[in-house]
């Protein structure tokens, strides 16, 4: 295949982007290099430490693992069976422990992490926890980790604050070579535009409670990852575009022998890149995440149209790497990164369509042959840089083997090369206005919707705005503002309830926008939506100065949002109503919500880390 040279603009980022981590990312390679095995990681341990470590594994590993001869791979897992992206999960253990027995490795599942599923608790109060999952996550893969005793890592992890949280903890241990493995998607369900219909139905109360229930248990009805394009599926790119997969394992179904194959390639390929091997073979996660990688995953959301979330996860990764990423940078890269993709929020179908009209394999020769990528990187996958990654995994008989993508996409309509893409962007925009500064995915919204001047309507919850609707005040032109929504205030909660209700007016024919300091469903887009605005509300962000009747002129398009009248930053800021943050366990994060930085460093408790200041 061509690989073109790296594009200007590219470069041109990705030095930037050098050049400003420059202190806090030679801090963190100190700090991993000085962590760097010289042999067994159980050869640290005292032979008490290691009786522990041992003492539950059958007779063969514990025979193993005394002999300190054998690299140990700790596995990082969270199952639960309530997640249907997770349920496969429960029989992963088994397969990797035999699979490591192999090639001579023994493998322990290190520990579990929690995994909430955001579908169960949007609109919910538990929605106000999710965001800090992510953080909690980081925190409890950082205790698995801790006993010190494996030689490279496997994550079991997939939606939406799993694996950013996952990958936190991966980058502070980044000396251990990683894998991620995922666990596939679902089979396609009721059509997404279908389900979209129903649910705008029942918010203007044309269809009950019981049409609704059945068209969304259509929609999500087996185990794997929800079909639809959002910040689960995100995530499973971005492991391929940081190569932290096997290649082409993103999109593969659970139930599959394939899936199978791909979960014990995992494991031996995380045993063979231990430094037990040698150091030609050791590949530790540090070397994988850099600079490049985390550019590389930027091309990746905007040329798949992805999540808004992961415009907080990919800062907070990358400064848990001692990298510092902004919106600028995005936007930059979004400007020369065409839209290649139609998925759902973006277009009727879903990532099973997309993996078969060619899926990552074809996607990332594309951007290789565009020059939009670095080829030059390390990933787990071993030489030949991220060109590894515009290969699929097939099975020949029994055998896992990978062949090239194909050369042409098999539905345009969904998955198009660089020369003939959706749109010539990748559709975010970064809004740096007086409100603040927040970002829009404008991809997934038509060009006849993307200008919107009109007064302000403003609230202080989404459960305020279905209350305004019911009632009637909303039929009109319109910008909706939603504040103290953000990580301070009560966790940024996804404001996922308002998008049947917008998209209903916008129907209807008025003009119609959303600006807030929270945050969108990562399937969210058919509305313009300014979101993450920061400073947020709490912290006497200008959002906090706006009133109703203001009128809002946001142009999508340009990246401009303008406020009149224009003095309205002298006013005084309004107060929260209500503080909440009290029941089901909300009370129990106020830590994390009074340590919560800015949404474009991430949202996240954990800023620049001791050892990158």
């Amino acid at each position: 295949m061509t690989v073109t040279p790296t594009h200007k603009v590219i470069e041109n980022v990705t030095e930037r982007i050098i050049k400003r981590s420059q202190v806090s990312r030679s801090a963190y390679l100190k700090l991993m290099e000085g962590q760097r095995p010289t042999g067994s990681a159980r050869a640290r341990l005292t032979d008490g430490n290691l009786a522990h470590a041992s003492a539950a594994c059958p007779i063969h590993d514990k025979n193993a693992m005394l002999g300190a001869e054998w690299p140990n791979i700790g596995i990082v897992t969270a199952y639960n069976d309530m997640l249907s992206a997770h349920q496969p999960y429960e029989k992963y253990p088994d397969i990797i422990r035999a699979a490591a027995r192999k090639v001579g490795a023994t493998a322990q599942v290190a520990g579990g992490v929690p995994a909430m599923c955001d579908g169960v608790t949007q609109g919910q109060d538990g929605m106000e926890l999710s965001l800090f999952s992510r953080d909690t996550i980081a925190l409890a893969s950082a205790v698995a980790l801790s006993h010190s005793t494996f030689d490279a890592a496997l994550y079991l992890g997939i939606c939406d604050k799993i694996v950013p949280g996952l990958l936190i903890a991966a980058v502070r241990f980044g000396w251990l070579p990683g894998i991620f493995v995922p666990a596939g998607p679902m089979p396609s369900g009721l059509p997404n535009p279908e389900k979209q219909r129903i649910r705008q139905q029942y918010a203007a109360g044309e269809v009950g409670r019981d049409a609704l229930l059945k068209a969304e248990s259509e929609s999500y009805h087996a185990a794997g990852t929800c079909t639809f394009y959002g910040t689960a599926n995100s995530n499973q790119m971005m492991m391929e575009m940081m190569g932290l997969h096997m290649p082409g394992a993103a999109f593969v179904p659970p139930s599959s022998g394939l899936r199978t194959a791909l979960t014990e390639a995992a494991t031996q390929r995380a045993a063979a890149i231990s430094h037990m091997k040698g150091d030609a073979a050791y590949t530790p996660i540090y070397k994988v995440i850099d600079e490049r990688s985390i550019v590389n995953s930027i091309v990746g959301l905007m040329a798949t149209g992805g999540s808004t979330n992961n415009a907080l996860h990919i800062p907070a990764i990358a400064r848990a790497a001692g990298i510092l990423v902004d919106w600028s940078d995005f936007e930059e890269i979004a400007a020369i990164t065409p839209l290649m993709c139609k998925i759902y929020p973006n277009g009727p179908s879903d990532v099973n369509h997309f993996h078969a009209a060619g899926g990552m394999g074809f996607l990332i020769r594309e951007l290789l042959s565009a020059g939009l990528v670095h080829n030059e990187v390390t990933t787990v996958a071993g030489d030949g840089g991220l060109e590894r990654y515009a290969e699929e995994p097939t099975m020949q008989q029994e055998t896992l083997t990978w062949k090239a993508a194909p050369e042409k996409s098999h539905d345009e309509d969904i998955l198009r090369p660089y020369t003939n893409p959706i749109a010539a962007d990748g559709g975010l925009k970064l809004i740096d206005s007086p409100i603040g500064r927040g970002v829009i995915k404008i991809s997934a919204v038509k060009e006849e919707n993307r200008k919107v001047s009109a007064p302000a309507a403003v609230f202080s919850s989404q459960e305020a705005v279905k209350e305004a609707f019911k009632a009637g005040e909303l039929n009109r032109d319109v910008v909706i503002v939603v504040r103290f929504q953000g990580p301070r205030a009560n966790g940024m909660p996804e404001l996922h309830g308002l998008s049947p209700i917008l998209g209903l007016l916008q129907d209807k024919g008025f003009k119609v926008a959303l600006v807030t300091d929270g945050r969108m469903s990562g399937a969210s887009g058919k509305f313009p939506a300014v979101i993450h605005v920061g400073p947020e509300a709490l912290a006497g962000g200008p959002i906090a100065n706006v009133m109703d009747g203001d009128i809002l002129s946001l142009d999508a398009n340009a990246g401009t949002l303008e406020v009149s009248p224009a003095d309205f930053l002298s006013r005084t800021p309004a107060k929260r109503e209500h503080e909440g943050g009290v029941g089901l366990g909300r009370e129990m994060f106020a830590v994390f919500r009074q340590s919560a930085e800015v949404a474009e460093k991430g949202g996240g408790i954990f800023g620049l880390m001791d050892g990158q200041d």
